[in-house]
């Protein structure tokens, strides 16, 4: 097995068994994970309220409960993931534990690799699913406020088709050009509909590699390939009782087309090196910047599968097509920072193409609002054409501002243009942690926090 490299992260251990107990401690704390231990249920459950952990190691046989009911109390009240380790256990037992909330079950005798593995992918899921929270709060519920107001017929009638199609379970597939907010209509198409409690799953096809599609779409299990030492749930099979997404599916390899229609027309598919048939329940979203029926004809795209995926189809207009909602939408981006603007600059905004869409009038707002020291930011608006680049950079220069502001507006232009994260740590070559930092510190910057946290909290950045 290949050397592990542990994610730092607070651990409870919870073990009656004193010489057990010390010694799991002892290799933990020797990889570099911040340890405490205790051998009764009622000094655990202490410690889970007044601390808070991020994975638990959680015997089943205590000195004073069970595990199983501590586990039961503990796991609706903390974001703590509990692994639960028993010597008796058993298919049941190991039942038992994960309907209460566990997200592992080892039984003794065991591994320290094993036990190591599982605490890493209990840390990860856990700060996966805090940032998840705080970027949702920090992008996605500005974003949704843009839907709703529209004094565009066009967009208007976008509107009611989707209102139309969202409560039924039919394929959609959004067309439309980049920037125009083609996720954000699936996200609204899957608040409407009656799986709104369930998972919104996204697709990225542009951003897999073709020799990883299968296994991101479908899962494999564990020895199913080289490296493959777990088995590894799918995106398909996370998205069940929800939706799944299909962003940019013009992007999908031809090689893997023939596979995602199979699951398209069965909604069932194997993982990777599995025998067994596994069926969901998910309703299909898909979208595309791309002219699929080109593709279709030179051969790039299958044509059962886009007759498949098109259901209905939804038309999102660029922004050139609807420039009666520019004013409305520049109003929206400025709210956040507190800023205004002229109504003579509004004019000008209306009169630019903007081939960017949305996304290029929010990110030259917003680029003008940090940049500005005053009320107006008027004079750092820059929208240029291509051939108008140095005058761009003479009006983002004017204002002279210092590195750290250049460094905060980069970082924001990045996040914007490659949507994540873990994209935009990879092309600063940093951490993820550092990008979520700096994008907490641009928004207190802006005055959006009012010194509370995000929502959910934030990864452990110290």
């Amino acid at each position: 097995m290949p050397k592990l490299t542990p994610m730092r992260g607070s651990i409870l251990i919870v073990e009656d068994d004193e010489s057990l107990n010390r010694l799991i401690s002892k290799k933990l704390r020797g990889k570099g994970f911040r340890v405490d231990s205790v051998r009764s249920g009622e000094e655990a459950e202490r410690l889970l309220k007044e601390k808070g952990y991020e994975v638990s190691l959680l015997d089943i046989k205590l000195l004073d409960m069970s595990g199983l009911d501590l586990l039961r109390r503990m796991a609706p009240l903390t974001n703590t993931k509990f692994i639960v380790i028993t010597g008796y256990g058993d298919v049941n037992t190991a039942v038992e534990a994960m309907k209460a909330g566990a997200s592992d079950f080892i039984q003794k005798p065991f591994s320290f690799e094993i036990l190591e593995v599982s605490i890493n992918k209990a840390i990860k899921e856990r700060r996966l699913e805090e940032e998840n929270r705080a970027l949702k709060s920090f992008l996605f519920d500005r974003d949704h406020e843009i839907i709703f107001d529209t004094k565009s017929p066009k967009f208007r009638k976008t509107l009611e088709m989707v209102e139309n199609v969202a409560r039924s379970d039919i394929n959609v597939l959004i067309r439309g050009e980049t920037g125009t907010g083609k996720e954000i209509i699936a996200r609204y198409i899957h608040r409407l509909s009656e799986r709104r409690e369930k998972p919104f799953i996204v697709v990225d096809c542009s951003a897999i590699p073709e020799h990883l599609f299968e296994s991101e779409l479908f899962g494999h299990e564990r020895g199913a390939y080289t490296g493959a030492t777990q088995r590894k749930l799918g995106l398909v099979e996370l998205a069940n009782g929800g939706t799944l997404f299909l962003d940019e599916i013009g992007e999908i390899p031809l090689t893997m087309q023939s596979k995602l229609l199979r699951f398209v027309e069965t909604r069932s598919f194997r993982r990777i090196g599995g025998l067994r048939e596994i069926k969901v329940d998910v309703r299909i979203v898909s979208a595309t910047n791309r002219d699929l029926n080109d593709m279709v004809r030179r051969g790039e795209f299958r044509s059962d599968l886009l007759y498949r995926i098109n259901t209905v189809e939804l038309e999102i207009p660029p922004l050139r097509e609807r420039k009666e909602d520019i004013p409305l939408l520049a109003e929206v981006f400025l709210r956040k920072f507190k800023k205004r603007i002229k109504p003579e600059t509004v004019r000008l905004l209306m009169s630019y193409h903007w081939p960017g869409n949305i996304r290029e009038l929010r990110n030259a707002i917003e680029r003008a609002s940090l940049m500005s020291k005053g009320e107006y930011v008027d004079e750092h608006l820059c929208f240029p054409h291509p051939s108008d680049r140095e005058l761009c950079l003479e009006n983002v220069f004017s204002g002279m501002p210092s590195l750290k502001e250049l460094e905060l507006l980069y970082i924001d232009f990045l996040y914007r243009k490659l949507g994540s994260v873990d994209r935009v740590a990879e092309a600063l070559g940093c951490s993820r942690r550092t990008v979520f930092r700096k994008l907490k510190e641009l928004r207190e910057r802006n005055g959006e926090l009012k010194g509370t946290s995000l929502t959910g909290g934030a990864p452990d950045v110290n």
